[in-house]
């Protein structure tokens, strides 16, 4: 008999007052659900446990995950599964149009899961996916947020070139805290892929976020933005970390909503044009609140 004893993961820290993730009961809930289903699309909303999900969904809103739904990296905070993916499905830009059009969607968001199987990490069907809504249903706000190509420009310039109102790529975390969090990514390479963006394509807003209650501190937060402004990114979104499963890296901490506000004015002082700060949110939640001006962030 072996010596060795099962360790029971440590409980989850129970959710504070604050916090409350309300269940469905709009029609339109179950409309959007249906209409996902029967075009056999992916949403972040559901992959990565979102906690906006009823609420976004009632509203008829998703946030639409291309390029399959098996990611080949393993972050520590994301419930997206973590295995080899499945091959690209050629007519994905297409179905995705087609739930936009049905939606009738104002602003879209698309996300992709990391695909460093493919040549250049999916960049080229990220692309197609833009083209194709745009094509389906004309004026719209199109945002992308994608991984980071392994900072490859030639990746990241196809992505660009499909002309998106809304160029995004987090950093998730602080400079000290990436390499225990996010596998395959580092903090420097996601700031250039950004900074590369606004070289790239200076008509497109660039977004980044982070989540807060993995144990940074507030000096690390203001540097964090202070390092995003400086590669020339518009757009800030910070947010509580949530543990998806028993598995994923624990909360160290539920950060106040009045902290929340106060970055906020932090983030605007610096000169973000616009920051979204609240425990639930999320990159893609009310992105349809920052209206981007014709012609760009100049």
């Amino acid at each position: 008999m072996s010596d060795s004893t099962l360790t029971a993961p440590a409980p989850r820290r129970r959710l504070p007052e604050w916090i409350r993730i309300t269940l469905p009961t709009a029609p339109t809930f179950y409309a959007t659900d249906h209409l996902i289903d029967d075009l056999r699309l992916h949403t972040v909303c559901e992959s990565a446990r979102c906690p906006n999900r009823s609420e976004c969904w009632s509203k008829g809103t998703a946030t639409f995950m291309i390029a399959g739904d098996h990611c080949t990296r393993a972050c520590k905070f994301c419930a997206v599964p973590t295995a080899k993916p499945l091959p690209l499905e050629e007519d994905e830009p297409q179905r995705v149009a087609e739930a936009v059009k049905r939606m009738e969607l104002k602003h879209v968001v698309i996300t992709s899961v990391a695909r460093d199987d493919l040549a250049d990490g999916g960049a080229e069907h990220v692309a197609r996916t833009v083209q194709a809504i745009r094509e389906t249903c004309g004026d719209i706000v199109i945002e992308v947020l994608t991984p980071d190509f392994d900072g490859n420009v030639e990746h990241l310039r196809a992505v660009l070139e499909s002309k998106p109102e809304v160029f995004n790529h987090n950093l998730e975390t602080v400079r000290r805290l990436t390499p225990d969090i996010r596998f395959r990514f580092t903090y420097a390479i996601s700031l250039e892929v950004l900074r590369m963006a606004r070289e790239l394509a200076p008509q497109t807003y660039t977004k980044s976020g982070i989540m807060l209650g993995l144990g940074e501190t507030e000096e690390e937060i203001f540097q964090t933005m202070t390092d995003l402004r400086a590669v020339g990114c518009d757009i800030f979104t910070m947010g509580q970390y949530l543990q998806p499963t028993p598995a994923h890296l624990p909360v160290k901490e539920f950060v106040a909503p009045h902290k929340f506000a106060e970055y906020k004015e932090r983030a605007r002082a610096l000169g973000f044009v616009h920051c979204a700060s609240g425990p639930l949110v999320r990159s893609s939640y009310h992105a349809d609140d920052f209206i981007p001006r014709k012609g760009g962030n100049i």
